[in-house]
């Protein structure tokens, strides 16, 4: 049987191994600084099929929960990272406990099955996350939570049908716990050490030549501190996912926040040839009506995305009764002319700031977050210019 499940326990760790490293591969390819499919965007270059219809490994990979110490890193350390050494220690467990004549002692398949719940616990963790936080399942991510099951499932049921009870020697103990501390700690020193620096990149993407709101455009989200003025499209999955990582990062309680509505929509927005997203025009319309209600919209409308769009797919009017039908106040003043002259006013504040056609873009006192830095680097960015600018005040 130990020899049966040892196979078992190579093969599962060879597969976390090897979904951990390409999680890593992919997690570090995201560090080029260049915009990825996750953005809304007409620009060339971008494959539109993609940008909208975000995948469960790239929904993981942009959240919060991808990587750690975010604000110290760009991008974060990916704890995809401590993963590989996890189960390369697995790994050499396995061969270590054959090499050392234990394989056949009941204690060293506890000991075993406490190496393994350290992923498996973690898969636990993570895979909630996904679920409640989430909804969504990466691939690879499924393939780490069951080779980790598989492989603390296997080391408890060895463990219970053995019946030798001789104590384990002490030198291959201490032996197998300096290689896993080496294991996660090495890697991940030596890659918190190698990461570039972007210090230099933060506040280098330009400034905005008007800030001033005339018109009344600028929506107020609250909030003390330095000026954020964030450009969004209520129906855009990056602006909510945008906004989901502010949150995270603190910044509602860090920044005096302001949106401007920029929907991609060809229904209002004659700078984009077709509608990306289908009824941002009149669910726009309805945050400007709702006026002290607007974040409550804003809020409702990214929940509210997916069947907000293929609603207005089948019918174009199906938005503004959806929005209406939610928040009755505004069913009188969606597709008036006073509405549709204040988001025309909200569009021409973005030509006159000759803004790029597309969401999320983010602005502290003026001064333009790089596109590149609305998604992996967003903590580190944020939190550079909130602190300097906040400083400067």
């Amino acid at each position: 049987m130990p020899r049966i499940a040892s196979v078992v326990l190579v093969l599962a760790a060879a597969v976390g191994l090897a979904s951990s490293s390409v999680s890593t591969l992919d997690f570090v390819q995201h560090l080029d600084r260049q915009v990825h499919g996750l953005h809304c965007s007409f620009l060339p270059g971008l494959d539109e099929a993609h940008l909208g219809e975000a995948s469960g490994c790239q929904v993981a990979l942009m959240s919060p929960y991808s990587s750690v110490l975010r604000e110290s890193i760009w991008g974060g350390l990916p704890v995809s990272l401590p993963a590989m050494g996890v189960f390369a220690f697995l790994l050499w467990a396995t061969a270590h406990v054959w090499l050392c004549g234990l394989a056949d002692r009941r204690r060293t398949w506890f000991w075993l099955a406490a190496a393994w719940s350290v992923p498996f616990l973690t898969s636990i963790v993570m895979g909630s996350l996904a679920l409640t936080q989430l909804d969504a399942f990466c691939k690879l991510c499924v393939l780490v939570y069951a080779a980790s099951t598989l492989g603390f499932g296997t080391t408890l049921f060895v463990a219970w049908r053995l019946g030798d009870r001789e104590p384990l020697p002490r030198r291959p103990l201490v032996v197998a716990v300096a290689v896993g501390v080496a294991g996660v700690v090495v890697p991940a020193s030596a890659y918190g050490l190698a990461a570039p620096d972007f210090d230099r990149y933060v506040g280098a993407c330009g400034q905005l030549a008007d800030a001033s709101d005339r018109h009344r455009i600028l929506l107020d989200l609250g909030g003390e501190g330095p000026d954020v003025i964030e450009v969004l499209d209520p129906l855009c999955p990056s602006c909510r996912a945008f906004e989901n990582r502010f949150a995270a990062l603190g910044g509602e309680s860090r920044a005096k926040r302001r949106a401007l509505l920029f929907p991609l929509d060809d229904a209002c927005n004659w700078m984009v040839a077709d509608a990306l997203h289908p009824g941002a025009c009149a669910v726009s319309e309805a945050v400007l009506c709702a006026e002290e209600r607007a974040p409550e919209v804003l809020a409702w409308a990214f929940e509210e995305q997916e069947r907000i769009v293929e609603a207005t797919r089948a019918d174009p009017g199906a938005a503004a009764r959806l929005v209406s039908a939610r928040f009755p106040e505004v069913a009188s003043c969606v597709g008036t002319p006073a509405v549709r002259n204040r988001l025309n006013h909200s569009l021409r504040w973005a030509v006159k700031n000759q803004l790029p056609v597309m969401t999320p873009q983010a602005y502290v006192d003026g001064t333009r977050v790089c596109d590149a830095d609305t998604d992996l680097g967003l903590d580190y960015v944020l939190a550079r210019l909130l602190d300097r600018e906040g400083g400067a005040r």
